[in-house]
């Protein structure tokens, strides 16, 4: 069913209505350069920055102005030099703010003003301004804990910034971000068009420069027509550097403006544009058909009037790169696997001989093959020999262990009397005793299962008749084994005796 004509009129107002909002929200932007710097050579020989003007504590480079450094009780400032010529503008400023301390202070300002600003209170600034504060704040001064915190105050000049409350009571809006000690510089982009004040924010944790979030947004913001860009920053009790990286300025125009504000051409200026035009035209049109005549295969093949078949389009280009992607990684997948399998290798090398080391070192020397039956049991073979050895080992390792630590506790306890002892007034407490009595128990107890372990092996040992030794392999009486035993934990005791002596004479002289 056909819409009657009222309603098709309708549709198309609606449409153009719609178009021509779109088109005001998308204004019209071109940049300025004498409200705008940025690297390299941002500086010029001389220290200048062309078209802007600096003081107090600010110094400028090349690279970037710091408009404060981290001093304490430190203010630089950086202005235009003129006033701007238009009336709706955009700002993107990039800024470092970079200090030791967890807490930073005090803080930088954006200001777009009627006139300079001067040196002054308000983060490096005058106060009773006439314009637009854009204060980024590091210091919690109404102890609030709401810093390092980004808010927008306007003033007419009779308002008096309130540093107590943080101007809490006087921003026209604001957000928690935390602009410090970032890896990468911030951003921060205010666009003023048509009495509205956008704010986005990037926190320089991504060198993306698209990855703005919104911050804030304000209508009904009046501010002066023409006014002055300036930058300033301030340091008090705790102190950061600032630094301003770029500053670039924009101005916004709607495409009704921008189209009554083109130059007027000459109807022969225009003429000749045309003729030029023309001309161009016919002498590209000349080369095609002298490209034809000369490759006449490539003519047949229809590529001449189809110059868009020559290049691949978005999905070609996508799954190419996909198919690129998959395949380095596929690469990537294949080398990790040999090396695995590599490392795999190498282990079972490793493991393969080690266990044959470690059983030349058990067996020691190859035992003889001796046909018929080995003659009875109450020998000692050379397996058993080298098992008691092993746990001879063993407990002379915890005997020595045991020893280290009842020696270490034997010190603390003389530390902690020596330094009772020192107390004015005090008298030596043994502080520590219960422990040590424990350990000097477990050292009882465990010193009491090793003889008693002794004394059945021996019992065990003494049990079984004694028989002479085979010829056919070396052998070693219980007898001669036990006297060794003795001998080397006689010796072993004495050893640690005199040592304890020697340690407790050396003592005395401290």
């Amino acid at each position: 069913m056909a819409l009657p004509a009222r309603w098709k009129l309708l549709v198309g107002l609606a449409v153009v209505f719609l178009f021509n909002s779109i088109d005001a929200q998308n204004p019209f932007r071109s940049f300025q350069y004498k409200y705008s710097f940025k690297p390299p050579y941002l500086a010029q020989k001389d220290g200048s920055v062309p078209f802007w003007e600096y003081s107090g504590n600010a110094i400028a480079n090349e690279e970037m102005v710091r408009i404060t450094p981290s001093l304490r009780s430190q203010k630089g400032q950086i202005w235009t030099r003129t006033p701007t010529d238009f009336e709706w503008w955009e700002v993107e400023l990039v800024f470092r703010v970079t200090g030791r301390g967890r807490i930073g202070a005090d803080g930088l300002a954006l200001w777009y003003t009627e006139s300079k600003g001067v040196e002054g209170p308000v983060f490096g600034s005058n106060d009773n301004w006439n314009g637009l504060g854009l204060f980024f704040d590091s210091f919690d001064n109404d102890n609030k804990h709401n810093n390092p915190f980004i808010m927008a105050m306007t003033n007419d000049g009779s308002q008096s910034y309130s540093h107590q409350l943080d101007g809490s009571t006087q921003q026209l809006a604001g957000c928690l971000r935390d602009f410090r000690n970032k890896p990468f510089p911030v951003r921060a982009k205010i666009e003023y068009y048509h009495n509205t004040l956008s704010v986005m924010f990037h926190n320089g944790m991504s060198n993306n420069e698209q990855d703005y979030e919104m911050c804030f947004r304000v209508e009904n913001v009046v501010l002066p027509k023409y006014g002055y860009f300036g930058v300033t920053a301030a340091t008090g009790g705790l102190a950061d550097d600032h630094d301003a990286l770029k500053f670039l300025t924009y101005n916004l125009q709607s495409s009704d403006s921008t189209g009554t504000n083109e130059p007027h051409i000459p109807e022969d200026e225009r003429a000749k544009l045309s003729q030029e035009f023309q001309d161009y035209q016919d002498k590209l049109q000349k080369q095609k058909d002298e490209y034809r005549q000369a490759h006449p295969d490539e003519a047949d093949t229809g590529k001449m009037e189809n110059p868009e078949e020559w290049f691949e389009t978005d999905n070609q280009r996508e799954l190419g790169q996909i198919f690129a992607g998959q395949s380095k990684m596929f690469d990537a997948l294949r080398d990790i696997q040999r090396k695995m399998d590599d490392l795999v290798g190498r282990q079972e090398r490793t493991l393969s001989l080690m266990s044959a080391i470690q059983t030349n070192q058990v067996g020691g020397v190859a035992q003889p093959s001796v046909t018929g039956q080995v003659p009875g049991g109450d020998v000692l073979r050379r397996h058993e020999v080298d098992t008691a050895l092993a746990n001879q080992r063993e407990i002379v390792g915890a005997a020595r262990e045991i020893k280290a630590y009842v020696t270490e506790i034997h010190q603390r306890t003389a530390t902690i009397v020596q330094n009772q002892g020192k107390q004015v007034g005090g008298s030596a407490q043994p502080i520590g005793y219960d422990h040590v009595q424990n350990s000097l128990n477990e050292v009882k107890e465990g010193l009491n299962l090793i003889k008693r372990d002794i004394s059945v092996t021996a019992q065990r040992l003494a049990a079984q008749p004694v028989t002479s030794c085979p010829t056919a392999q070396p052998c070693l009486s219980t007898t001669i084994f036990a006297v060794f035993m003795v001998i080397q934990m006689v010796i072993m005791m004495g050893y640690f005796v005199y040592r304890d002596t020697k340690e407790a004479q050396a003592k005395k002289f401290y």
